[in-house]
């Protein structure tokens, strides 16, 4: 095994958002600072965050905050009391990056590219001092007596490498969009150290439904819908916003926030069903009476020209095979039944939710290092002493709009201000 460079005040381990600011922070402390990232770049995840424009943060109040991440919220209050989304905002404006507010209190760069970001992040770690090799993969951490000792690397199963440090930041990301780089590698450093880990499951993902009701309609996307989660018949959780059909399911932005309960659930074997609201400003009985005067105000016109005013064009004919009406059937000789069918289509569109995409399409990762095995005022490990852990690794994760990035970058400013210089 080859020795590597000096003994190190601190390693980061991983090159994301977390790593970066653990390791930037750290360094201007006057600390040494190593950061070793598998890939031949650091931050490949957060360039293509938010389609690639990078949802920084968001301004939601800081109790409204905390409640997006649920179970975490408690771990995550003394991280975001530290370094809040004011923080990052300042905090990017001092490195030259503008920043503007979008609906929702979501924050991008001014420039709508998360390259952007990446560069000035990066620019500002290597301005700090910190030595960022890449191409490193770290196999192992070598601990002593209660307390780390280094990390052991390869190059891609070549040369194998000894890197002796006094302090190890954990910030290897989840295990959502591998090909970045995020494989899960954390959670196996951090098992054979003691830690346990919450099973990880993807989180931010599409659902896939049962037959083809929504390939069907693939590619419509619907503005202004309420959609529900039942499980077993009872309904766990609903939100209010965008979504979209896909040739396998549904996607958009209330699919991800609801996709958590969804997958814990589907983990269990419990049925679970997707129920759209589209048209949650009209109660049923407002609409049954606004669609019997349509049909006989209107009732010469044939159903499926009638149904504009009711349905988005592209599931019009989706509505007429599932409810095996005649398109050329005019409004008139709508049944009380068929009349009924529609309203219920479009107040309680029912879809059967048969399981979800992979880790390849998950935004986040859910599950991780267990949070009462990590001091959240530090990140320190309570079982490893030197040993501290940011950002995906933690079984911390919240919805859509900014949240998860807010979190990466403050539990890697709290780590990076925790992690201390070796004595003598």
């Amino acid at each position: 095994m080859a020795q590597a460079d000096s003994r190190q005040e601190v390693i980061v381990v991983g090159g994301g958002p977390a790593g970066l600011m653990a390791a930037g922070q750290a360094a201007t402390r006057g600390l040494q600072v190593i950061l070793l990232e598998k890939k031949h770049l650091p931050a490949r995840k957060l360039g293509i965050t938010g389609k690639g424009r990078c949802n920084l943060t968001n301004t939601a109040a800081n109790d409204d905050f905390l409640r997006t991440f649920g179970h975490g919220a408690k771990f995550m209050r003394f991280a975001l009391g530290r370094f809040s989304s004011r923080d990052l905002v300042s905090f990017f404006n001092s490195l030259g990056l503008e920043t503007e507010e979008e609906r929702g209190g979501r924050v991008f760069p001014r420039t709508q590219q998360a390259s952007d970001v990446v560069r000035a992040l990066v620019g500002w770690v290597k301005e700090a001092g910190v030595k960022i090799k890449t191409a490193k993969a770290v196999r192992q951490i070598v601990a002593e007596k209660g307390r780390v000792r280094g990390v052991v690397t390869d190059k891609h199963g070549t040369t194998e490498e000894f890197f002796r440090g006094e302090n190890i930041v954990i910030a290897t990301g989840g295990a959502s969009y591998p090909a970045t780089g995020s494989t899960g590698d954390g959670y196996a450093l951090a098992r054979a150290l003691g830690h346990e880990i919450v099973p990880v499951y993807p989180g931010l993902v599409p659902l896939e439904t049962k037959g083809d009701t929504a390939p069907m309609m693939q590619g419509l996307s619907l503005r202004n819908v309420r959609a529900g989660i039942y499980v077993q018949g009872k309904k766990q959780v609903e939100d209010f916003g965008e979504m979209l059909f896909t040739h396998f399911g549904v996607s958009g932005p209330i699919v991800l926030s609801l996709s958590k309960d969804v997958v814990r659930a589907l983990s269990r074997n419990l049925e679970v069903k997707l129920v759209i609201d589209l048209k949650p400003a009209v109660s049923h009985t407002a609409l049954k009476s606004r669609i019997s005067s349509r049909m006989h105000a209107r009732g010469r016109k044939k159903i499926s020209n009638l149904l504009k005013e009711f349905l988005p064009i592209k599931m019009i004919p989706v509505f007429l095979k599932n409810s095996d009406i005649d398109p050329d059937k005019p409004g008139s000789d709508l049944s009380a039944s068929e009349q009924k069918a529609l309203r219920m289509w479009c107040k309680e569109l029912c879809m059967d939710i048969t399981g979800y995409r992979s880790f390849n399409e998950a935004i986040i990762t859910s599950g991780g290092i267990k949070l009462s095995e990590v001091d959240p005022r530090t990140m320190q490990s309570r079982k490893v002493q030197g040993l501290y852990f940011a950002g995906e690794v933690l079984d911390v994760d919240a919805g859509t709009g900014g949240f998860n990035l807010q979190a990466a970058f403050s539990t890697g400013w709290v780590a990076g201000n925790s992690v201390t210089a070796r004595q003598g």
